[in-house]
């Protein structure tokens, strides 16, 4: 097992062993043990009651924090040209159809999410290979196929984003900046809990909360209290 680094064992000895803090006081607390010298990403893990083998216990869904996530989203939309005037003006990146499937065909990806609309996603089909796997494969479920591309992109700039449960039934999901303050944090937390607790699946028993934990890019987790989040 490798050794703690003289800030890992400063960090640990300011979590309580044992103890599950109520959603507030995690918040303060995840600041607090924090050590990195840049803004490091605020990360929640929530391990649900769930079995993802099964299709009726998938959970997947969008939230749109309150706060936004503190990253710079970069956007392209791909749609017709009678879109791309709303889609600009909407605040996306990149604009544009064939050019841009083309760039991506020739191994670009630099971007955060792509938007685009139903009609055009034949010709986006071939580009699975390369945006599957990347996780940037446009999907209705996650409100990025739409007619509405502008809406979807207001939407992304202001935080919205979209989760789903992994194989060993945990959602994690990054949900802001060490610099918000923990008020920020608890309530971008808070909402991202609460839109889990409203897609538990009808078939799903026993304790569907099973464990949150909050953590910064290089910190400890901090246990939170499951029954703290509507407090």
């Amino acid at each position: 097992m490798a050794k703690l680094t003289k800030n890992q064992k400063i960090a640990l000895s300011k979590i309580e062993a044992g103890k599950a803090y109520s959603i507030g006081e995690g918040a303060a607390k995840v600041k607090d043990v924090n050590y990195a010298k840049f803004d490091a990403s605020i990360d929640i893990d929530v391990r649900l009651g769930v079995d993802p083998r099964k299709a009726n216990q998938m959970v997947r869904g969008v939230v749109t924090l309150p706060h936004g996530t503190g990253k710079v989203v970069r956007v392209l939309v791909l749609c017709n040209p009678d879109q791309e005037e709303a889609a600009k003006a909407a605040g996306a990146d990149y604009v544009g159809l064939d050019e841009y499937i083309n760039k991506i065909k020739g191994g670009w990806t630099d971007i955060d999410v792509i938007i685009t609309q139903p009609q055009i996603m034949g010709k986006i089909g071939a580009l699975g290979r390369i945006l599957g796997p990347r996780g940037l494969m446009p999907n209705p479920k996650s409100g990025t196929v739409t007619p509405d591309v502008a809406k979807a992109v207001e939407e992304v700039k202001k935080g919205k984003i979209d989760f789903k449960v992994d194989k060993n039934g945990i959602v994690h999901s990054s949900i802001g900046k060490v610099s918000f303050t923990a008020d920020q944090i608890r309530d971008n937390a808070r909402e991202f809990v609460n839109t889990l607790i409203k897609l538990k699946p009808a078939t799903a028993k026993g304790t569907y909360l099973k464990s949150i934990y909050l953590s910064t890019t290089m910190s400890p987790g901090v246990k939170i209290d499951t029954k703290s989040v509507d407090a």
